[in-house]
C-alpha cells in the first residue's frame, strides 16, 4: 500500500538513476517528493496559433510533424534533432539537443502538443526544446499551469511530474493531521487538496492557497513543540532565589547611572522569574548598546547573595571578558560587601575577582575547584566552561549571550553542571536566560523561539546620540579617509571591518589561474591593513585582528585599541559582539553590501557609546539597486526591531538563525515572512492543546513526533 512513508525506491517502475538523482536532493520517500514545490510555474493555458507566436513568448502549439531531421554538431559533440511544426496557420521550426529518441517519437505527421519558449534563430521564429505530449493524452507537460521544480543532474521538471501525478492519484484522500477546526480557522483546504494546487493548479492564486496550507502544517507543529515544551517545563521544579527589593534598591544604588524604563521592566520580569519554583525560560532582546549585561548582573548578584551560582555563557572570549569586566567594574563594592565572586573562565585563562580590585589570574584547574565547592558565584566564560572539568555546586541560574551561536546539546550540558542536582533524586532546573543583541522579528519571536518568555530592552542609555551613517561610493573614498584622519587627530578611534581575512589565491594548486568568484573583489582584512598602516594613514597608529589570531593576540590588541594605544583597528567581524571602546566614533565598513543588515547593525553599535558623535561608513562599490536600498533601509530605520523586520523581509530568516540553525523545511522559512499565518498557527496549537493537552490524536502524535525529530532549534 503506498503511503506518504513509502520509499521511492520500493516503487517499482522509478528509473534508479532518477531515484538517485532525488537522493541527492534529500528526496527518499513520497513525502519527501511531494513536500519539493515547484519554484514557478510555466502558463501553457492557453494555445496558440502560429502565426500568432512573438519573440520571447511562452506557448503551447498544438499541431503535427511536417517534417524532421538529425545531425551531428562536431565541435561541440551535440545531437541536434530540427522539426518543422505546422498549424493550420502556419509552421515554425523546433529545435532540441541531445535528445536523438525524439527520432523515434516525433515521426512526420504525428500530432500533439509543444510547449516551449519562442526565440530567433537562423532567420526566422524558433521553438527552444519545447515540451511535447501526444495528441490524445491528458495534458500534464503542455496545458495549464505546468509546475518547474528546483532540478538537479539527472532529475528534470519533466520527470518529477511524471512522478508526481500517478503517485498523487494512487494516494487519493490523505489522512490530514491537522484537526478540521483549525484549519477552518486558518481559511485552508485540507492536505490533499493543497498538494494537488501546489502541483497542479488551475490558478496561480490555488497554487498560492496549497503552498500556504503546507507550509501551515509546519508551522503548526512547530508551535505545538513549542507550546508542549513550554507547558512541560510549566511542571518542573527549579531554586526559588529569595531577593528581597532593598538588595536589588543596594545595587541600582550603586550604579554610576539610572537605568531606563526598559531596563527596569525587563530586570522587573527576570527577577519576578528566578523568585518562583519552576524554571525561567525568559529570551532578552535588545539593541546593541542598550544595557543587557547590567540587567543580568543584578540578577547574578542577588542569586550569589543567597548562596548559589551562575553561569554566563558567552560565544568569544573577547565578550566573555567585556561581560567579566563589566561585572567588576560596575559591582565591585557590592561584590566585596557581600562576599561574593566573579570569576573569568576561557580556553586559555582563568581569573577570580572578590571585590575592590581584588582580581587574581589562577590556573584552570584551581577555579573549576572554587566553581565546584561553591567559592565561585559568578563564572562568566566561552565553551571552556563547558568542559567535563568543570561542575557547579548550587547552579541556579544560566544566561546565555548570543545564544543562537550555541547548539540545544550544549545549552543542555550546562544545565546539568550541578554537583548538588546530580546527587538529588528530583534534581531542580536551573532558570534560563537568553540574550541577544540582533533584534528578532515578531514572526520568529512567536515561532522559532516561541517556547521563550520574551523580555525587551527597545531604548537607549540617556546621553547617547544617534550615529550618523552614511553610504560611502569609491568616488568618495578620499574625503572619507580625511574625515576619519581629522576624527583621529582630535582623539578619537576608529574600526575598519573587512568581510574576509585574506584575499583567495589567484592561482589554483596546478598554477592555473583560477576563475574569478564574487569573493574576489572583495577587501582582506590582511590586505587592507597593509595598504592602510603603509600609505593611507601612515602617520597613525592601526592594529590588526581578526578570529585567526591566538587567543592572547587577541586580547593585547583589544586591549590596546581600548586604553587608546592605536588609532584604528582593522579587523573582521571578530569585533561583532563584546566590544565596548567608548572612545571609537568611526565604524568603516568596506563591501557593506556583503553584510546582512542584522550584522551591520551589529557592526555599528560598536561605536557612539561615548560622549561624542558617532558616524558609521557604509564603503560600497555596488550600484545594483538592491544594495542601495538595502543599505538605506540601515540609514533610514528608527531602531533595530524596524531594521530586523526588513531583513527577515530582504534576506530571509537564516540571518537571525545562525549559520548552525538547521533541520527547518524549506517550505517553512519562507512562510516565516507570513505574521498572520504565524499568529493563525500559534492559536490553533493553542487551542487543540488547551482541548485535548497530551492527547492528542494518534495521526497528529505521530506526526508531531517525527517533526521533532527531524528538526533542531538553535
Amino acid at each position: 500500500m503506498l503511503t506518504l512513508d513509502t520509499e521511492l525506491s520500493h516503487i517499482k517502475g522509478i528509473n534508479k538513476r532518477i531515484i538517485a538523482g532525488l537522493a541527492k536532493m534529500g528526496i527518499a520517500t513520497v513525502r519527501g517528493l511531494l513536500l519539493h514545490l515547484p519554484a514557478r510555474y510555466d502558463d501553457f493555458s492557453q494555445a496558440s496559433g502560429i502565426a500568432d507566436l512573438a519573440i520571447g513568448q511562452t506557448a503551447t502549439v498544438r499541431g503535427h510533424v511536417r517534417k524532421i531531421s538529425m545531425r551531428r554538431t562536431f565541435r561541440r559533440n551535440l545531437t541536434v534533432i530540427e522539426a518543422v511544426i505546422a498549424d493550420h496557420t502556419g509552421a515554425i521550426r523546433a529545435v532540441w539537443f541531445n535528445q536523438p529518441y525524439l527520432m523515434n517519437t516525433l515521426a512526420v505527421g504525428t500530432p500533439g502538443s509543444f510547449a516551449g519558449k519562442v526565440t530567433y534563430a537562423q532567420n526566422g521564429l524558433c521553438l527552444s526544446s519545447p515540451v511535447y505530449e501526444p495528441e490524445e493524452a491528458e495534458a500534464t507537460h503542455t496545458g495549464g499551469l505546468i509546475p518547474i521544480y528546483p532540478e538537479t543532474k539527472g532529475v528534470t521538471s519533466r520527470g518529477i511530474r511524471y512522478l508526481v501525478k500517478p503517485i498523487l492519484q494512487a494516494l487519493g484522500q490523505i489522512p490530514d493531521c491537522i484537526p478540521a477546526p483549525v484549519l477552518k480557522y486558518a481559511k485552508l483546504p485540507d492536505f490533499t487538496t493543497a498538494l494537488n494546487a501546489a502541483h497542479f493548479p488551475q490558478s496561480l492564486e490555488q497554487a498560492e492557497t496549497g503552498k500556504k496550507r503546507i507550509a501551515f502544517e509546519d508551522l503548526f507543529l512547530l508551535q505545538m513543540a513549542n507550546l508542549q515544551t513550554k507547558m512541560r517545563l510549566a511542571q518542573e521544579p527549579a531554586t526559588p532565589i529569595p531577593w528581597t527589593p532593598a538588595e536589588r534598591d543596594h545595587l541600582l544604588a550603586a550604579l554610576p547611572f539610572t537605568l531606563t524604563l526598559s531596563q527596569r521592566g525587563a530586570l522587573d520580569e527576570l527577577l519576578m522569574d528566578i523568585a518562583r519554583p519552576n524554571p525561567m525560560n525568559r529570551l532578552l532582546q535588545g539593541d546593541v548598546g542598550s544595557g543587557k549585561t547590567v540587567v543580568v548582573a543584578i540578577a547574578a548578584l542577588l542569586a550569589a547573595k543567597h548562596g548559589f551560582q551562575t553561569a554566563i555563557l558567552a560565544p568569544t572570549e573577547v565578550l566573555a571578558r567585556q561581560h567579566y569586566r563589566t561585572i567588576a567594574r560596575l559591582f565591585g563594592a557590592a561584590i566585596h560587601d557581600w562576599h561574593s565572586s566573579v570569576a573569568l573562565m576561557t580556553g586559555h585563562e582563568a581569573r577570580m575577582f572578590y571585590g575592590e580590585d581584588l582580581e587574581t589570574a589562577v590556573p584552570k584547574a584551581r577555579a573549576a575547584e572554587r566553581v565546584k565547592d561553591g567559592q565561585l558565584h559568578i563564572v562568566i566564560g566561552t565553551h571552556a566552561i563547558l568542559e567535563k572539568s568543570v561542575s557547579f555546586h548550587k547552579l541556579a541560574l544560566i544566561a546565555v549571550d548570543e545564544q543562537h551561536r550555541f547548539g540545544v546539546e550544549q545549552r543542555a550540558t550546562l544545565g546539568k553542571k550541578t554537583s548538588a542536582a546530580s546527587k538529588a533524586a528530583h534534581p531542580l532546573i536551573p532558570h534560563f536566560l537568553s540574550m541577544s543583541a540582533t533584534p528578532i522579528p515578531r514572526t520568529l519571536s512567536l515561532t522559532v523561539f516561541g517556547d521563550l518568555e520574551l523580555s525587551t530592552i527597545d531604548e537607549l542609555p540617556a546621553g547617547r546620540l544617534p550615529i550618523v551613517t552614511k553610504i560611502v561610493p569609491d568616488a568618495s573614498r578620499t574625503k572619507a579617509y580625511d574625515f576619519i584622519r581629522a576624527q583621529v587627530k582630535q582623539g578619537r578611534q576608529a574600526f575598519v571591518i573587512c568581510p574576509r581575512i585574506e584575499r583567495a589565491s589567484a592561482d589554483t594548486d596546478e598554477g592555473i589561474p583560477a576563475a574569478k568568484s564574487h569573493w574576489d573583489d572583495v577587501k582582506a582584512v590582511e590586505e587592507e591593513y597593509d595598504r592602510l598602516a603603509k600609505r593611507v594613514f601612515s602617520d597613525l597608529r592601526v592594529g590588526m585582528l581578526h578570529g585567526k589570531m591566538k587567543s592572547a593576540e587577541k586580547a593585547l590588541i583589544m586591549k590596546r585599541f581600548a586604553d587608546g594605544e592605536l588609532d584604528i583597528l582593522v579587523a573582521t567581524s571578530v569585533i561583532e559582539v563584546g566590544v565596548d571602546v567608548p572612545n571609537a566614533s568611526i565604524m568603516a565598513i568596506e563591501d557593506a553590501d556583503r553584510f546582512g543588515l542584522a550584522q551591520l547593525y551589529q557592526f555599528r553599535g560598536r561605536v557612539g557609546r561615548g560622549e561624542h558623535q558617532s558616524a558609521c561608513l557604509l564603503f560600497t562599490a555596488n550600484r545594483s539597486t538592491i544594495a542601495r536600498e538595502r543599505l538605506t533601509a540601515l540609514m533610514t530605520a528608527k531602531n533595530g526591531f524596524e531594521l530586523a523586520e526588513r531583513d527577515l523581509l530582504l534576506r530571509g530568516p537564516g540571518e537571525f538563525l545562525g549559520q548552525h540553525q538547521t533541520g527547518l523545511p524549506d517550505t517553512m522559512m519562507g512562510a516565516l515572512k507570513n505574521i498572520e499565518l504565524v499568529k493563525a498557527a500559534r492559536a490553533g496549537a493553542l487551542a487543540t492543546l488547551e482541548e485535548h493537552g497530551e492527547k492528542q490524536s494518534p495521526l497528529l502524535a505521530e506526526r508531531l513526533a517525527k517533526f521533532k525529530h527531524s528538526i533542531h532549534l538553535e
